[in-house]
């Protein structure tokens, strides 16, 4: 059986991509935590330049989930300094390339002078539109699900929302993702076959892509056979596959 090759004229236009492995990798080599952490720096520059060359619109990174500030404290301290580090040494990069920074999650959590740099990174990037690079940050799905319905629900108190105009549209336009469309793909890496808690209500339709690849190792090589894979499922959402086909001619 031969590879099939990527075709460049059937790419999604967001990937979401829940980065997973980096304490593993370490453990694995005798190395700690936070060397992993550095070692997936370095695939988030990857991904992102493979992204930006094949054309990719929207790329989210499962930077830091809500629930890992439970986390050893010298393991988070050092996950914003890396944090930094990556704003600070890629914002040139994105300028030369077009990448727009959008971060999603919440954000009010993050330590003043990183939640400073980030707010900086964007703002420099906002006239940027080859690619939107977003990371989430301090992110959950179910919080930002009752982020938005509180949002309503005050919209609708104030008398700015009827509850007989809330529909789909309408509340994903509060949603911290409000103007980018919803992920094509999802790609797991780290061998773990679950979703935690990452763009809950985004991702419904989403096909999803899972490796036992540890992030550090995941390449451009993996990468594109991730996509591969992709442009291999037919995409139905509730119809049938004959459906689909007839819709297609």
């Amino acid at each position: 059986m031969t590879q099939r090759e990527l075709d460049m004229n059937n790419l999604p236009a967001h990937v979401a991509i829940i980065m997973d492995g980096n304490g593993r990798w370490a453990q694995a080599r005798g190395m700690n935590r936070l060397e992993g952490h550095k070692a997936g720096a370095e695939s988030v520059r990857i991904i992102t330049r493979a992204a930006r060359r094949l054309g990719l619109k929207y790329l989210t990174l499962y930077t830091f989930s809500f629930e890992n500030w439970n986390r050893p404290r010298l393991e988070v301290e050092g996950l914003m300094l890396l944090l930094r580090r990556y704003l600070e040494g890629e914002v040139d990069e994105m300028m030369e390339n077009g990448l727009r920074l959008n971060a999603i999650g919440d954000l009010d959590r993050l330590p003043k002078a990183t939640r400073k740099l980030l707010d900086k990174t964007m703002d420099r990037t906002a006239g940027n539109s080859e690619m939107v690079l977003s990371l989430a940050l301090s992110y959950g799905g179910r919080v930002e699900i009752l982020d938005t319905c509180r949002r309503i629900a005050e919209e609708c108190l104030a008398g700015k929302l009827s509850p007989q105009d809330i529909d789909e549209a309408a509340f994903a336009q509060r949603l911290y993702t409000r103007g980018i469309p919803d992920p094509d793909l999802m790609i797991r890496t780290g061998g773990e076959c679950r979703i935690s808690n990452f763009l809950l209500w985004q991702i419904a339709y989403a096909e999803i892509y899972m490796t036992a690849k540890y992030w550090p190792d995941f390449d451009e090589a993996e990468f594109t056979a991730a996509l591969v894979d992709y442009q291999g499922r037919q995409r139905r959402f509730g119809r049938t596959g004959e459906q689909v086909e007839v819709s297609a001619r």
